[in-house]
C-alpha cells in the first residue's frame, strides 16, 4: 500500500472540445457522477484556462510553454516558420521526458495531435515516427495506445497505434471505452516499486457525434425544450451551487444562433445534443472504471488526478462538401459513412459523421461568450478538477486564474523533479508556467505573470482581474473579470493607463513567441489543407 511519503502517481486526463458547463458539477443535466465526486472531494478550479484549440493546448500542457514557443502556434501543418512547424520542438521537453529521466514510468492512452500533419484518407501512406512526425514514444512515453492525429470515427478510427505499431480495430470497439481500458491495463503492468505518470487524452466529446445506443437513449428526451431553455437552466444551477465567483449575468444567446422557436427540425437538433451528452456520460463512466481499478490496486490515495478540457465547446458545422472530404467514406467493416450535418439523418451510429453545431456549443460554454477558436471566455475556459486524497484535506472551489502552462511546473514540484537546463546537448527554454502546488495544499496563491493568448488573430491578456481581448480584425475590449467574467460591459476607453500597460505587455509577448500576422498564417494553412476558406 502506498504511503503519503512516497512520490505520487500522476494522472492527467484531458477531455476534447468539452465546454465549461458540460459537467454535472458545473450545472449540466449530463450525468457525470464520477467527475462530480472527484470535484466535491477535491478541488474545483473555475478559472482554469486553455489555449482555445486542441493541439495548441496539448503543446502547452505537455511542455509548460506557450504553444508558439513549443512549435504549434496554430495547427499541425508545417507552415515554414519555427513557431508554426506543427510538431513539438525538440528542445521543448515534455512532462514524460522529464519524469522518465527521474524514474517515473510514463504511459499514454488516447489522442496525441502534437506530432505533425496527417490526412485521414491517406492513412495507409502515413509515416509516424519520421523527423516531422514524432510519436509519443519518441517524446518520453514508454507505452502508447491511441491516435496520432486530431479526430476519428469513435467506432472505427482510420489509424490506430499501440506503441510503435499500427493495429486493427476489433469488433465491438468504442474509442472512449478502449482508451481507458488500455490505460487501466498499462497501470496494472507497471513496476509496483516505481511511480507512474499517465496521460489520458480522451477524444470525447469531439465530433463526430457517435455513442453506443444504450447511452444515447438516456438523453433522447432531454433536449426537446431547446438551447435557450438549457442555457438558462444551467446558469441557474451554477449560481445555486456557488460555482461562479459572482452571480454574473448569462451572456445573450450567440448572435449567430436562432431562437429555438424559429427552428423547423427540432427533433433532429435535440438528438444531436443527446448524442453529445452521451459521449460525455460514457467518458465519465470510463473514468469511474479507472478509479475503481486504482482502489483495487491500493493506488488511489496517493495518485494525483488532474482533469480538464482542451478548449471550449466547438461551433464547427460539418459540411459534407468541405473539410470532411479528408475523412474516409467507409468504416473498417465496410459500412458507407454519411459525412456531414444532414437534416433527418439520426446522429450516433458509426456510419454517421456530424457535429452539434454553434447553438449547442453556446450551451456548453454557458455562461460565457463565443467558442473554441476564440479567446473570449467561452473559448478558453475549462473547469479543472484536482483530486489527491493523500494531500487534499479539504475540498474547495478555487477561483484564482490558472493556465495550462502551469500544469507541468506543478507536476514537477509535486514529484520533486527539477526542470533540466539542457537535454541531449540542446539548451531548454525557460518555462512559462508557475506551480500551483500551494493551491493544492490549501494555501493562498496568486499567479505572478500575466496570461496570454493568440489563436487565428484572436488575442488576449489577463493580469489579475483585468482582461484585454479582441477578435481578429476587431478593436480591443477590456473587462473586469471579478465583476463581469461573462464579458458584457466593455470598459475600453475608461482606464488608459491599464489599457496601455496591457497592450505593451501583449506586444512584447507576441514578439518573444514569434507570433505572425494571422493573414500570413491563414494563407499558408489554407494552402496546406487545399481549402478555399476556413469555412469551406
Amino acid at each position: 500500500m502506498s504511503t503519503v511519503n512516497e512520490k505520487p502517481n500522476i494522472i492527467l486526463i484531458l477531455a476534447d472540445d468539452m465546454g465549461f458547463s458540460d459537467l454535472g458539477i458545473t450545472g449540466s443535466e449530463i450525468q457525470t457522477p464520477c467527475l462530480d465526486m472527484m470535484a466535491r472531494s477535491g478541488l474545483l478550479l473555475t478559472s482554469m484556462y486553455n489555449c482555445a484549440r486542441c493541439c495548441p493546448t496539448r503543446a502547452s500542457l505537455l511542455t509548460g510553454l506557450y504553444p508558439h514557443k513549443a512549435g504549434i502556434g496554430h495547427m499541425t501543418p508545417d507552415l515554414g516558420l519555427e513557431a508554426y512547424q506543427g510538431y513539438l520542438k525538440s528542445h521543448a521537453l515534455t512532462i514524460a521526458e522529464i519524469l522518465k529521466i527521474s524514474g517515473y514510468q510514463t504511459l499514454m492512452s488516447g489522442k496525441w495531435h502534437v506530432g505533425g500533419n496527417y490526412v485521414a484518407r491517406d492513412a495507409d501512406d502515413w509515416t509516424p515516427g519520421d523527423s516531422s512526425h514524432p510519436t509519443p514514444r519518441q517524446r518520453g512515453f514508454e507505452r502508447f495506445f491511441g491516435i496520432v492525429d486530431g479526430s476519428a470515427n469513435h467506432f472505427s478510427p482510420h489509424h490506430l497505434m499501440e506503441d510503435d505499431k499500427r493495429i486493427e480495430v476489433e469488433p465491438g470497439f468504442y474509442f472512449t471505452d478502449t482508451i481507458t481500458n488500455k490505460a487501466i491495463q498499462m497501470i496494472k503492468e507497471t513496476d509496483e516499486n516505481k511511480p507512474f505518470f499517465l496521460y489520458l487524452g480522451h477524444t470525447a466529446p469531439h465530433w463526430p457525434l457517435q455513442a453506443p445506443e444504450e447511452t444515447i437513449s438516456k438523453y433522447e428526451n432531454s433536449y426537446s425544450r431547446g438551447w435557450d431553455y438549457i442555457r438558462g437552466a444551467r446558469h441557474e444551477q451554477m449560481n445555486s451551487h456557488g460555482i461562479l465567483r459572482q452571480n454574473w449575468k448569462l451572456s445573450p444567446r450567440d448572435e449567430s444562433a436562432p431562437a429555438w422557436t424559429d427552428i423547423k427540425h427540432t427533433e433532429w437538433e435535440a438528438m444531436k445534443m443527446a448524442v453529445y451528452a452521451a459521449q460525455i456520460d460514457r467518458m465519465d463512466q470510463s473514468i469511474g472504471r479507472l478509479i475503481s481499478s486504482l482502489k483495487q490496486q491500493e493506488k488511489f490515495d496517493n495518485t494525483l488526478i488532474l482533469f480538464l478540457s482542451d478548449n471550449g465547446g466547438c461551433a464547427e458545422f460539418l459540411a459534407e462538401d468541405g473539410f470532411l472530404q479528408r475523412f474516409p467514406e467507409t468504416t473498417a467493416d465496410g459500412k458507407k459513412v454519411t459525412l456531414g450535418n444532414i437534416v433527418g439523418v439520426r446522429p450516433g451510429p458509426s456510419n454517421t459523421f456530424m457535429s452539434y453545431d454553434l447553438p449547442w456549443s453556446n450551451v456548453s460554454n454557458s455562461p460565457f461568450r463565443l467558442h473554441k477558436h476564440w479567446v473570449h471566455e467561452g473559448g478558453i475556459s475549462t473547469p479543472m478538477i484536482v483530486h489527491w486524497p493523500a494531500k487534499i484535506r479539504k475540498s474547495n472551489i478555487v477561483h484564482e486564474p490558472v493556465h495550462v502552462v502551469d500544469i507541468l511546473p506543478t507536476i514537477l514540484e509535486v514529484s520533486g523533479v527539477s526542470y533540466p537546463n539542457e537535454n541531449k546537448e540542446r539548451s531548454t527554454m525557460k518555462l512559462d508556467g508557475e506551480s500551483i502546488l500551494p493551491l493544492i495544499y490549501g494555501k493562498d496563491w496568486q499567479r505572478q505573470q500575466p496570461i496570454f493568448w493568440e489563436h487565428e488573430g484572436n488575442s488576449a491578456i489577463r493580469l489579475d482581474n483585468m482582461k484585454l481581448v479582441r477578435q481578429h480584425g476587431q478593436p480591443w475590449e477590456l473587462y473586469d473579470m471579478d465583476d463581469d467574467r461573462t464579458e458584457q460591459k466593455d470598459l475600453i476607453g475608461t482606464n488608459s493607463p491599464v489599457e496601455d500597460m496591457l497592450k505593451h505587455e501583449y506586444t512584447g509577448w507576441e514578439e518573444a513567441c514569434g507570433v505572425e500576422d494571422w493573414s500570413i498564417i491563414e494563407e499558408r494553412f489554407l494552402k496546406a489543407y487545399k481549402l478555399k476558406s476556413l469555412h469551406g
